[in-house]
């Protein structure tokens, strides 16, 4: 099970209804926050969610609406006397800028360690999760990121019978493990049948429309993208800036064919996306426009609830 909320669906500047742009995923214990904009620990407050357990943080680039969260967040967790060490993820670079964010969050009872992107795609695995780091197109080094849920083969009792494989050994083989027992080399893939489709959500905002897009999201279960303007006239604008419009996300949802597909980082002169919603849907009928604090539980199988 992967619970997602968009604590924040803002660009450029906080607005009185709108925080800006971060996502939290949670899932089997681990927390992962993707961006950390402005009055993200508000949004987190709001929702009922901690801090405390976030293990990592990925930072799509360093425009200020997406990581002037950071300092706060860190004193934060400093304060509720954490001691896990925390991975920040994002562009070359993010060392420098974390060290001159944390001018001003110097002291912390743990570890905060700097993972730098140094290829167009890159892979990070994990324990049961993996996320992949994609470049796309905005007018400084940005990357999108598709993190996914790995699931297995189904256990094949009759199998584990016929190789005359103990019982004690079944729980450790699902898990992933190689086992030596009795002279012998047990390997998962005696007893695991093919491996089933996991649950993967991809995250892209400050970007033109890339073909790189559309690979990493393709089949996504969620794919959540900016949609800067709803405005049919600001396509112009959304090119000199490099961003999206609310069509052009639509397009690579259809392209890609994700499942669902949720907008956020909405211009501040964007008071009322939802006005332009039937249009996206005539594109992308499984879109939606995104509040502050919208949640999702994705699971194995069909059984999802949104809030």
């Amino acid at each position: 099970m992967l619970d997602i909320c968009l604590l924040g669906t803002g660009g450029m500047m906080p607005l009185p209804y709108r925080w800006l742009t971060s996502m939290m995923a949670r899932y089997n214990g681990h927390s992962i926050l993707i961006d950390c904009g402005e009055g993200t620990q508000i949004a987190m407050k709001e929702k009922g969610w901690s801090p405390n357990p976030i293990d990592i943080i990925c930072f799509t680039h360093f425009h200020a609406d997406h990581i002037s969260g950071l300092p706060g967040m860190l004193l934060t967790m400093g304060n509720a006397e954490r001691t896990e060490p925390l991975l920040l993820v994002g562009p070359k670079g993010l060392s420098k800028v974390v060290a001159s964010l944390r001018i001003i969050a110097p002291e912390l009872p743990f570890a905060v360690n700097c993972l730098e992107l140094e290829e167009t795609e890159q892979k990070l695995s994990f324990e049961g999760f993996s996320l992949e780091a994609f470049r796309v197109n905005h007018n400084v080094i940005c990357y999108g990121y598709r993190l996914s849920i790995e699931r297995t083969g189904k256990f094949q009792v009759e199998k584990a019978v016929s190789l005359g494989i103990e019982k004690k050994y079944w729980n450790r083989l699902q898990r992933g493990e190689t086992i030596e027992a009795g002279g012998k080399i047990l390997t998962p893939e005696m007893v695991l049948g093919p491996a089933r489709k996991g649950i993967s959500v991809t995250y892209c905002t400050d970007t033109r429309p890339t073909e790189g897009i559309v690979k990493y999201a393709a089949g996504s279960d969620l794919f959540i993208c900016e949609g800067m303007y709803g405005e049919p006239d600001k396509k112009a604008k959304a090119k000199e800036n490099k961003h999206m419009t609310f069509y052009e996300a639509a397009e690579l949802a259809k392209r890609a064919e994700v499942k669902k597909l949720w907008l956020t980082h909405y211009s501040p002169s964007l008071t009322r996306p939802e006005e332009y919603l039937p249009a996206v849907r005539k594109i992308f009928p499984a879109a939606s426009i995104c509040k502050d604090g919208k949640t999702i539980e994705l699971t194995f199988t069909d059984d999802e609830r949104e809030g």
